[in-house]
């Protein structure tokens, strides 16, 4: 079995992300997400299967942990031999979630967002928000980067990472063509009121369903995109919390995959809601397996 300490590239993980959906990979056939509750956090289980082969992440989640110095979410994924079940790789988990969470906000974007899209705004300072500035740099012009936080200071410090970022407001969402939502707020994080027509947001923050970073309002006006309809109506609170209220109907979600194969987004805005899900682990790591034969 290999120890594998490469991390995916944003381009690699794109291209096996999106041959998969068009391959015929079904995310509804995902296992659910098993989540153990523990006193410092969760604990995740996420086994999945396609093609040629088989995998589980072990992950945890310790939201007190950054207070400490130390990771939120940690974990390692366990890349298997389909036919046989024998392991093969044991990657780090947290790089893999960190490339394959923001590569699928590329892929959805690529298929979602306007050709000449240059200007982002990105909720959050953490490690997501970093992934999903490149990622989406990698997809579109994005040449204008507005970075919104809770603490002054590690905003500023964290724009000042990139010549084409500025600390902003949550205001900033009304010319944007780009919002990327990489928190873990359990309340939404702008007024959905103020989405331009032609913008495309991801929110990617939680897979709760009392979270949520995005509102009714925005949900009402836009094509929402979801990687699986069963996992999106199971773990999004985004989802579950809009059809609650009744500003959104299970028929109205579209999956990735069709998306990926054809569905045509009619016009307003267009949110992708991602809650990271099992097979999207496995296609990654498998493609990093690969390329380190």
């Amino acid at each position: 079995m290999l120890l594998l300490d490469a991390r995916p590239t944003v381009p690699q993980a794109v291209a096996a992300l999106r041959a998969a959906l068009t391959g015929g990979l079904d995310p509804d056939q995902d296992p659910p997400r098993s989540v153990v509750p523990v006193p410092a956090g969760q604990l995740l289980l996420m086994p999945a299967f396609w093609d040629r082969y088989a995998g589980v992440k072990v992950a945890s989640v310790a939201p007190d942990n950054p207070a400490q110095g130390l990771p939120r979410i940690q974990g390692h994924y366990l890349l298997l031999d389909g036919p046989t079940l024998t392991p093969m790789a044991l990657l780090d988990g947290v790089a893999l979630t960190s490339v394959r969470t923001a590569a699928v906000s590329a892929v959805a974007a690529d298929l979602l967002a306007v050709p000449d899209a240059e200007r982002l705004v990105v909720f959050g300072t953490g490690p997501q928000a970093e992934s999903h500035i490149e990622a989406l740099r990698a997809v579109r012009p994005v040449r204008d980067v507005v970075v919104v936080g809770r603490n002054p200071e590690r905003t500023q410090a964290f724009a000042a990472q990139y010549p084409f970022a500025r600390p902003g407001t949550a205001d900033d969402v009304s010319s944007a063509d780009l919002i990327a939502c990489c928190t873990s707020s359990r309340t939404p994080v702008f007024d959905g009121a103020k989405v331009p027509e032609h913008a495309t947001v991801v929110a990617v923050g939680s897979h709760e369903r009392d979270a949520r970073e995005v509102d009714d309002v925005l949900i009402g006006r836009s094509t929402v995109v979801v990687e699986g309809i069963a996992a999106a109506t199971r773990e999004s609170g985004e989802v579950v919390q809009a059809m609650e209220s009744g500003a959104l109907a299970s028929e109205d979600l579209v999956s990735l995959a069709a998306l990926a194969q054809g569905f045509a987004v009619p016009s307003g805005p267009r949110l992708f809601k991602s809650v990271g899900m099992a097979w999207e682990d496995l296609v990654v790591a498998a493609a990093v397996y690969e390329a380190s034969l």
